[in-house]
């Protein structure tokens, strides 16, 4: 039986189980990478059991219900039908044939990676480790984090002396790691899942094909790369060169301010050359659980190799300095209404990291609701995503969102992020001052409103 013996599945059987879609599916952290995989992997039939520590979470699922906005409870019983399950029991891992982590890999408090979940998850997956499973981390993280991190985790603490396979090692006694970044668009609704390219790097060869068979499944194209590392450093590539860019346009948005040029013409007429450019756009700060974060991963290992990766660092201090930018934007509007900051009242619009999503992960609005009450500022927030906010990683705010008939009652009103719900020509025409971070309010003329 699984989970008594370290007897290892043959290759043919992983992919003829894979091809049948008896092969059985587990997926480690049930949030917003985790959970869409669950829904395609169902969608193929597939039977797949997702972990998570979070009760609630757990909770939620096994009633047929959903936590994150685009996905609906609908999608959740189809997938129940399809024979998912979500558990918090971990010993559940023994029963199954591939097991997939996508767990949180967040910053601390000095800006250095912190693995804590992936090290607490292999050491769950360990104990119930047996002979020719496959094991896949999906969370982003530096290069080298499968080799040096999970991998000797699940050799060190499983039951029966199994090895991770490398090329040249034979079936038995081995199970099979790879990395395969996730590639979550919050919101996007242009490009569907299923056509996003799946990057994979095996261990060895045979885990690259374990691997490949199991995403070609559910993706119309992967990407088979040397190395675990390889497919490290590439999600980190695709988001630094975000990063890099938006820090670009930060800058020169904040030089066109100066000069009284208006930097979304200029990005709209540059976007008119066919070749050679390619538009990334300003605003109050970086959100989401990659790109404000994987830059100071790379730089963080790159340490390791006595290299300094100056150019994205300094990418990393322009994007982190514009919630500070709208902070002193703020103060400069009322002081122009004869007011200080300290003691006025003012209403964000916005929590999430993008328009229409309910992702709180890194958002500048977080940031710049902190900054705003340090400097005195009474702050409330509007989201029609959020109806409250409580305490995360990082922030402790304890708030209701605020109903949009009370912005008259407010000194100023900050566009943090443009949510569709948003009607801007209201909101200006109500407002006393309006600061607009997202350009929301392009085509709209009046004298109370503050781009920055």
């Amino acid at each position: 039986m699984p989970g008594t013996t370290s007897t290892p599945v043959s290759t043919q059987s992983f992919l003829d189980k894979t091809k049948s879609r008896e092969l059985r599916v587990g997926i480690i952290g049930l949030g917003y990478v985790g959970l869409p995989l669950t829904l395609l992997f169902s969608e193929q039939k597939f039977r797949v059991t997702g972990f998570d520590v979070d009760q609630k979470k757990v909770d939620t699922l096994t009633k047929g219900g959903s936590y994150i906005y685009r996905i609906l409870p609908e999608e959740i019983a189809a997938a129940r039908s399809a024979g998912f399950a979500a558990t918090t029991n971990y010993a559940q891992l023994s029963d199954l044939d591939a097991v997939i982590i996508c767990v949180p890999t967040p910053l601390n408090e000095h800006h250095e990676p912190d693995l804590s979940y992936i090290e607490n998850t292999a050491h769950a997956i360990a104990p119930n480790l047996r002979a020719g499973q496959l094991v896949i981390l999906e969370s982003t993280t530096y290069p080298g984090t499968t080799e040096e991190i999970l991998v000797p985790i699940l050799e060190k603490e499983n039951k029966f002396g199994l090895k991770a396979a490398r090329a040249g090692s034979t079936e038995k006694n081995t199970f099979h790691a790879a990395f395969s970044p996730e590639r979550e668009d919050p919101g996007n609704t242009q490009v569907a899942r299923r056509d996003i390219p799946k990057v994979i790097g095996g261990l060895e060869p045979l885990a690259t094909q374990y691997a490949g068979a199991l995403y070609n499944s559910i993706f119309n194209r992967v990407v088979p790369v040397s190395s675990p590392a390889a497919a490290e450093m590439t999600k980190l590539l695709e988001n630094i060169y975000r990063c890099v860019n938006i820090a670009l346009v930060n800058e020169l948005k904040l030089l066109c301010l100066r000069m009284g040029i208006d930097i979304f013409e200029v990005i709209r007429a540059a976007s008119t050359k066919p070749f050679g450019f390619q538009a990334f756009y300003p605003g109050p700060g970086l959100g989401g659980h990659c790109i404000p974060i994987d830059p100071f991963y790379l730089s963080w290992k790159a340490k390791e190799f006595d290299f300094r990766t100056r150019f994205i660092e300094l990418a990393g201090e322009v994007n982190l300095a514009m919630p500070y930018h709208v902070v002193s934007s703020v103060a400069q509007g009322l002081n122009k209404h004869k007011q200080a900051i300290n003691g006025s009242k003012v209403l964000v619009l916005g929590l999430a990291y993008k328009k229409d999503i309910d992702d709180l992960r890194e958002s500048p609005s977080l940031t710049i609701i902190e900054l705003l009450q340090q400097q005195g500022a009474a702050v409330s927030y509007n989201d029609p995503f959020f109806p409250t906010v409580g305490r995360g990683r990082k922030y402790d705010l304890q708030m209701t969102s605020t109903p949009l008939t009370k912005i008259e009652e407010f000194d100023c009103v900050v566009i943090v992020t443009d949510h569709s719900s948003y009607d801007c020509k209201d909101i200006v025409k109500r407002a006393r001052l309006v600061v607009d971070t997202r350009n929301a309010t392009d085509g709209i003329d009046a004298n109370n409103i503050l781009r920055c």
